[in-house]
């Protein structure tokens, strides 16, 4: 088996990845205890399929039980661009490197799919692909195959790749050697703990993702709580700031992969112009990008508490405009926005203007 797992190995590297490793179908002790005391905390939110899953979650073979090894890759998706330096410019939007080029999730699907179609063809056995696509704790997978440690921020951490790589599965019915654990690297640095604007790490190695920008921007489907908007700053899909200023990146170097280049448009967003996105324009615009999975409504929503947090002026009547959009979510939003951008008076002017003829009560509370 060997022989097998070197020539996957190799084929592997030749399809773009940057790592590979092998690790058994079963998740350690202390990795299941960690996701019960995160279910136990409601650390977890409004991703209710994680408690609905959490057997397949705490046994892979509960996701396909014929599987003997897990294939675990990586590939680095990383820009060389430093997302905390777009933190300070506040007319644009701020979005997560890994969503500022194509989708990963169908980028990955089809070059592990021709891996897994080669390996079939090649050595026999079955094989199962997964990216995000089934409730398996591949983080801990891959720390089980070598390639990574999780860190302080509970996101994996390479000496080679730093933390900008997205991770894939091959199951497969072969028997294949496994790699050694990786151990952590982490030491005394508590850089990705101390700059999370909103404090959502309890402890080292612990998230709670509902405080979590990420989480915020986009899992969470209903109006942000006041309390972390204005520490939401430009962020307006994912935040990368524990990943931008992990020491191991250092080690990062920008992908080779087309499918994760920055698409220009994306790159400084200005938000003037995606507040303007009706629905059809916003499927368009973000057409092949994962934003386009969370909707137009949560977006804008993201976008309005981005364009109050910037304090330009020249915002205000955009947001004007939304307080008429169908959407509650972005009404309100658009409300709480006009409270920081315009003067008192106005505010009040535009509050007798349209309160007596609002019905949602989430918006009328955002007018109080």
């Amino acid at each position: 088996m060997e022989n097998i797992a070197q020539s996957i190995r190799e084929k592997v590297l030749r399809e773009n990845f940057d790592v590979i490793g092998f690790a058994e179908p079963q998740i350690q002790k202390e990795a299941k205890l960690r996701l019960r005391k995160f279910l136990k905390r409601g650390f977890h939110g409004e991703m209710n399929w994680i408690p609905q899953k959490q057997k397949r979650l705490e046994n892979p073979k509960n996701v396909w039980s014929a599987a003997r090894s897990v294939i675990t890759l990586g590939i680095r998706y990383g820009s060389g661009q430093n997302p905390l330096e777009d933190l300070k410019k506040k007319e644009i939007g701020n979005i997560s490197i890994y969503a500022r080029g194509e989708d990963y999730h169908n980028v990955l699907k089809k070059k592990l799919k021709r891996i897994a179609g080669w390996i079939v063809e090649t050595f026999g056995g079955q094989v199962k692909v997964f990216v995000d696509t089934a409730p398996i704790l591949e983080k801990h997978l891959a720390e089980q195959a070598g390639i990574g440690w999780q860190g302080k921020h509970s996101n994996l951490v390479s000496r080679s790749l730093g933390s900008w790589f997205f991770l894939g599965e091959i199951f497969t019915t072969i028997p294949l050697p496994i790699d050694k654990p990786e151990s952590d690297h982490c030491g005394t640095c508590r850089s990705c703990l101390d700059i999370c604007p909103t404090n959502a790490f309890p402890k080292p190695y612990v998230l709670d993702a509902t405080k979590c920008i990420s989480y915020l921007t986009i899992e969470y489907k209903g109006h942000i709580p006041k309390k972390f908007r204005s520490a939401m700053g430009n962020r307006i899909y994912g935040c990368d700031d524990c990943l931008a200023v992990c020491p191991w990146n250092r080690f990062a170097q920008k992908t080779s992969e087309i499918g994760f280049k920055a698409r220009k448009a994306l790159l400084h967003p200005d938000l003037k112009m995606l507040m303007k996105l009706s629905d059809s324009q916003f499927r368009k615009f973000f057409t092949k990008s994962p934003i386009k999975r969370i909707g137009r409504n949560r977006f804008i929503r993201n976008v309005i508490i981005a364009a109050a947090n910037s304090k330009k002026k020249y915002l205000m009547n955009p947001v004007k405009e939304l307080i008429r959009d169908d959407s509650s979510l972005i009404r309100a939003m658009a409300v709480w926005a006009l409270q920081q951008l315009s003067e008192k008076k106005e505010f009040l002017h535009l509050k007798k203007q349209y309160i007596s003829k609002e019905t949602n009560i989430a918006v009328k509370s955002e007018w109080e």
